[in-house]
């Protein structure tokens, strides 16, 4: 016992010895910068800003990462530092992994044409956390995107390794709380009207532009004043995920109609009032749920505090 604070450095010094070591090989973007793409992208996010248009138009910016994605037939490769590093973790016992977060910071401008390139290197590797999933390190890496050259963009992608932390729950345990939702100034009013079994939808005084999810001004016009409409309900499927992994056991098979917790579809729903939001899909099994599908809003009470907007089928 008395060794192991020195066995923990001994491995940490390891793992930091890879820092500012290669993590990919040195890409090329599979298309230059196009509208097309940029066209998609907007559609997709419902984002109509002018400045993404016409003929001095800029890629948003939020599209740093797209450029540089290999596709579904190939995956960039991997150096031999990154997949030493990974199995020097998976050796020790923290064999598990978990994609925590990413930031990027923008630096100038994309525009259509714009040839891309990026190198991603092992910016740091953390020294040993506990988290509610166990025990592990985070490894982050940074990707620097260049157009013509000159240095566009950086993004950062840091996941968890770590060994899973086995907590059996006696047999008697309350059922896991839902987690609850980020609540703040902006989007108060929301929850608010969803407490009141209300789907508020917010609506630019400026320009009535309908907005969600909701924000401090409009996207369309800039306006900071707005009010609310109350949404009717009725929705389609535009777009959806299944969730496989990791279970959580807030989410239960009672929730999806399902044999057991999970899998479960996260829907994107359109509104009849064009806005989309992000709900699950419930009353029906995860592998029925198609887009197109017509759903409508109901409420759920999942504890004594929480109230959530959800969407069942309409069977005709």
């Amino acid at each position: 016992m008395n060794g192991e604070p020195e066995v923990h450095e001994e491995f940490e010094a390891r793992l930091k010895a890879y820092e500012g070591r290669p993590a990919a090989a040195t890409g090329v973007g599979r298309d230059p910068v196009n509208e097309p793409m940029i066209r998609h992208w907007c559609e997709a996010m419902g984002d109509t800003n002018p400045a993404y248009t016409g003929p001095d138009a800029v890629a948003p910016p939020t599209m740093l990462q797209a450029w540089t994605m290999a596709g579904l037939s190939r995956r960039p490769e991997r150096t031999a530092a990154y997949d030493e590093l990974l199995g020097l973790l998976d050796e020790s016992g923290h064999d598990a992994v978990v994609a925590t977060d990413c930031e990027q910071e923008y630096l100038r401008p994309l525009r259509p044409g714009d040839e891309i390139t990026f190198d991603s290197v092992i910016e740091s590797v953390s020294g040993r956390k506990t988290t509610k999933l166990g025990t592990g390190y985070f490894v982050t890496t940074r990707t620097d995107i260049r157009a013509g050259g000159e240095l566009a963009g950086t993004h950062r992608f840091r996941i968890l390794k770590y060994a899973p932390a086995h907590r059996p729950k006696a047999p008697d345990a309350p059922k896991e709380r839902r987690p609850r939702p980020v609540v703040n100034r902006d989007n108060a009013g929301f929850w608010e009207g969803v407490a009141r079994h209300e789907l508020l939808i917010q609506r630019c005084t400026g320009c009535g532009t309908l907005r969600f999810p909701w924000l401090p001004g409009c996207n369309s016009c800039g306006c900071p004043e707005w009010d609310t409409v109350e949404a009717g309900g009725e929705g389609t499927v535009y777009s959806y995920v299944v969730m496989h992994h990791p279970p959580f056991p807030a989410f239960t098979a009672s929730d999806h109609a399902a044999a057991a917790a999970g899998p479960f579809a996260v829907g994107l729903i359109e509104l009849a009032e064009g806005v989309r939001i992000i709900s699950n899909v419930v009353g029906v099994p995860y592998d029925k749920v198609r887009v197109g599908m017509p759903v409508r809003l109901c409420f759920r009470q999942y504890d004594d505090e929480l109230v959530l907007p959800v969407f069942r089928e309409v069977t005709r």
